[in-house]
């Protein structure tokens, strides 16, 4: 039997890591992707790309009707976290109403399961380290709206038979990265910035913990999760354990790209200052190989940010609020 998915953000780093996963597996995928982050050439050759918006309901219902997809997984999203309490308007049209034309199309054309990436972002600042069972109370727009799109997916389950999968990843890096947007993607950031020659710029005094994962620890799984019985209608944390500070990883790309750079503190701005998971529930059910190692991902990433070069910083033009705007970020 023929097995058509459907990948949004299917251009951009995480979903086109997830598109070349799938197409191993043998699937016929349809990319549907705005280009607003991503790029044609990360779409695999085997796949059919889509230019346009999750948020055209007309398109979305189109592609439903014309290629009764089997699977839907859902990468597209605007994942600045940070800058989301500036651009809230723009982030629930783009990462919530637009999920929800998906789940309304996956619904009516029987989609068998809706795998989601949803975020860490949810949990906000919570008992450390994060579980599937800790009460989410996200502190940004951005966190809202994935738990949005995660409680509208488990009552659309309750209400209508639509089986998903919600992954919640972290600090996710490697190949296909945009590290020309300096509002997310914190090691991205880093290495553009050693490419441009600049300060590595650091909100706060650094002491910021988080988890970083290698895409190769994380595209495989999702990919392959809709052959998971176990995983049908589940939640999983799914990352590195080891923790560092963002001090720390400063330092680490520097070793990574052979570069001693200095690094420059900027005001803090408002962030949840410890943010890392526990990954038991994940490991359970899909038994992971080893993880990749901080080190010996950035090296992998340090090689593809040198063969691809330094990219220029993109602005984000449609800043709804200015207001505690860190300074940094104001370009008006």
């Amino acid at each position: 039997m023929e097995i058509t998915s459907l990948v949004t953000g299917g251009a951009g780093f995480i979903g086109s890591h997830v598109t070349n996963h799938l197409i191993g597996l043998g699937h016929n995928v349809i990319v549907l992707d705005n280009l607003s982050g991503g790029v044609k050439k990360n779409v695999h050759p085997s796949a059919k790309l889509y230019v346009g918006s999750i948020n055209d309901e007309s398109l979305v219902n189109e592609l439903f009707e014309k290629h009764k997809f089997t699977y839907v997984y859902h990468l597209a999203a605007y994942a600045a976290e940070g800058l989301s309490h500036f651009i809230r308007r723009f982030n629930y049209e783009n990462n919530l109403m637009g999920s929800i034309n998906l789940i309304n199309a996956s619904v009516n054309h029987e989609v068998k399961c809706f795998v989601f990436t949803s975020s860490i972002a949810v949990y906000g600042t919570n008992t450390l380290p994060m579980k599937e069972s800790n009460t989410p109370q996200p502190e940004d727009p951005y966190g809202i709206a994935k738990y949005a799109i995660e409680m509208d997916l488990q009552n659309a389950h309750d209400m209508f038979g639509l089986d998903y999968i919600i992954f919640r990843p972290h600090n996710v890096y490697g190949s296909n990265q945009n590290i020309a947007d300096k509002y997310r993607n914190v090691i991205g950031i880093f290495m553009n910035q050693i490419l441009a020659k600049q300060p590595l710029t650091i909100f706060g005094d650094g002491q910021q913990s988080r988890s970083f994962t290698y895409i190769d620890d994380v595209a495989p799984y999702i990919s392959n999760s809709v052959y998971v019985q176990k995983a049908i209608n589940q939640i999983f944390n799914i990352g590195n354990d080891s923790v560092h500070t963002v001090q720390e990883l400063a330092e680490a790309v520097n070793d990574a790209m052979e570069t001693k750079i200095e690094i420059n503190k900027l005001e803090q701005r408002k962030e949840v200052l410890h943010a890392y998971a526990d990954h038991s529930m994940f490991k359970e059910i899909f038994k992971p190989k080893q993880f990749t190692s901080l080190h010996e991902g950035l090296s992998k990433i340090a090689n593809w940010v040198r063969t691809n070069g330094h990219q220029p910083s993109q602005k984000f033009e449609n800043i709804e609020i200015t207001k505690n705007l860190p300074n940094s970020w104001n370009h008006s």
